[in-house]
């Protein structure tokens, strides 16, 4: 055997695709497959966000992946055991052959996004294979890393993209054939997305699939605490395991360009009035007096000079922009590119919430992070905290930086649309 070039082949091993059989509600055990989905569990964000869902239907995917109880340990468990009995009572089946899924979702204006789902293999960040491009909090991996252990299963899709070419043109047209079949499930959901899934588990088709992907890398776009939960219990189990792989989409941007969007923060202990006062000098501040959409079409027009954000809480808009270029150069690193260097979410971080406002980033009693900008806004004005709206990354920009090795500050991005949450999950156990 030729130990080089078996070295060398492994080396270039790209993204592996496992077929795996999938875990999926009865429909006919269910009062209907819109009511059990959910968004993912951090884009839950309404004050009433899991009541609502809870009571969309007692079997709703929610008690899965937010399990409502006083103690971690206590909810961790209690999850465990709603999956046993979901299994036991047959509201949760097992797909009888090992397959991919092609997921499609439509908006009804246009937005048109199919991708594949499946067992990918977990890699580390020196193998180039999946990218990650923002950090992670410590303790929301290690509480999905509890709740996974817990269950013995991957809850819910990560959503990964890769930039398809034309050694991908086979795998493009298997979706596309595959689109034109009945589907093993169709349901609208109330944010007026409609959802398709399909099983491919012809070996000829998964091959398709699997010697397609293996030429890429991907780039995580939704889900870096998820897949350092992979990562973790990958580690936790000897080689090989079930453990290996984790549940994921893939969609390729090429031919299907996600939605970018930003990701804003409330910061639950500092009135906007204070926040205000410890900018004077330091960054020009607006007052407007629009809806929240003019707003925001204000944020995007300074963006395009520089950074700039938009703070509410107190009734009415601010837009803070031109920060004073000294206090740049005092407080952001300067041994990252400049691609990073003139991020908002950098200056954000490393200017405002760590000089001016001394507020941790790593501290849910102190910040939240919040996918809606309305939903922030709302929360700021009713807790009397401040709302700091963001304007998104442009996808370009987050694929160099990743490709680089250079990771963005925590909750840079929101690419979307996500996978709904309870259409397809993965067993570990069996």
């Amino acid at each position: 055997m030729n130990t080089a070039g078996h070295s060398e082949a492994t080396e270039r091993r790209g993204l592996e695709l496992t077929p795996f059989r999938g875990l999926r509600y009865d429909p006919d055990r269910v009062g209907s497959l819109a009511a059990v989905t959910s968004p993912p569990y951090d884009v839950v964000v309404r004050p009433d966000g899991v009541h609502h869902l809870e009571s969309a239907d007692p079997y709703n995917i929610v008690r899965l992946i937010l399990p409502q109880a006083a103690t971690p340990g206590t909810r961790n468990d209690q999850a465990a055991k709603t999956l046993r009995r979901w299994l036991s009572e047959g509201v949760l089946t097992t797909d009888p052959d090992p397959g991919l899924y092609v997921y499609e979702q439509r908006d009804g204006q246009g937005m048109l996004q199919r991708g594949v789902i499946g067992a990918l293999r977990v890699t580390d960040p020196a193998e180039q294979v999946v990218l990650p491009h923002e950090d992670v909090m410590p303790h929301v991996v290690a509480d999905r890393a509890a709740l996974m252990r817990a269950t013995s299963a991957n809850l819910e899709p990560l959503l990964l993209t890769y930039r398809g070419d034309d050694s991908t043109t086979a795998m493009a047209d298997l979706i596309e054939r595959t689109a034109e079949q009945p589907p093993l499930l169709a349901t609208t959901t109330e944010d007026g997305f409609s959802h398709r899934l399909w099983s491919v588990t012809a070996p000829a088709d998964l091959t398709t699939i699997q010697t397609d992907l293996a030429r890429h890398q991907a780039l995580i776009a939704d889900g870096h605490h998820r897949w350092a939960t992979y990562r973790r219990l990958r580690t936790e189990h000897p080689s090989p395991s079930p453990w290996d792989h984790g549940l994921v989409l893939l969609v390729d941007t090429a031919r299907y360009p996600l939605r970018v969007r930003a990701i804003h923060r409330l910061l639950h202990d500092l009135p906007v009035g204070d926040a205000l006062a410890a900018l004077d000098g330091r960054f020009r501040v607006r007052g407007l007096q629009v809806p929240l959409s003019e707003a925001l079409e204000a944020l995007a027009d300074a963006a395009c000079e520089g950074n700039a954000f938009l703070l509410a809480g107190d009734g009415s808009f601010h837009l803070v922009d031109r920060p004073d270029p000294d206090l740049l150069a005092r407080t952001v690193p300067a041994d990252r590119p400049t691609a990073w260097r003139t991020l908002d979410a950098t200056v954000l971080h490393a200017t405002l919430l760590d000089h001016v406002w001394h507020i941790p980033e790593d501290s849910p009693a102190h910040i939240a992070y919040i996918h809606d900008a309305a939903a922030t806004v709302g929360k700021a004005e009713r807790d009397g905290g401040t709302a700091v709206l963001m304007h998104p990354v442009r996808e370009e920009v987050v694929r160099d930086l990743a490709r680089q090795g250079v990771t963005m500050p925590r909750k840079s991005t929101s690419f979307g649309p996500k996978p709904a949450s309870g259409l397809v999950l993965r067993a570990l156990d069996f």
